[in-house]
């Protein structure tokens, strides 16, 4: 169940996966799951290969639960 309250993210940060799943009161493991079946989506970073989560996205996907 994500967090009734909105979370403080900046529409252009960029967040890891500890940082959104902070945002929105999820396990890591939700978080995965809901990538995996595409209700949020994700980026890579270039240096590394790691996922990230734009602010918008994280606004949008919180949106949507409503």
């Amino acid at each position: 169940m994500v967090t009734a309250i909105e979370p403080n993210v900046a529409p252009t940060g960029r967040y890891t996966v500890k940082q959104t799943c902070e945002c929105l009161g999820i396990h890591r493991n939700t978080l995965r799951r809901y990538t995996d079946e595409g209700h949020i989506n994700c980026s890579f970073r270039r240096e590394n290969a790691r996922k990230i989560y734009l602010g918008k996205e994280i606004l949008r996907f919180w949106n949507s639960q409503l």
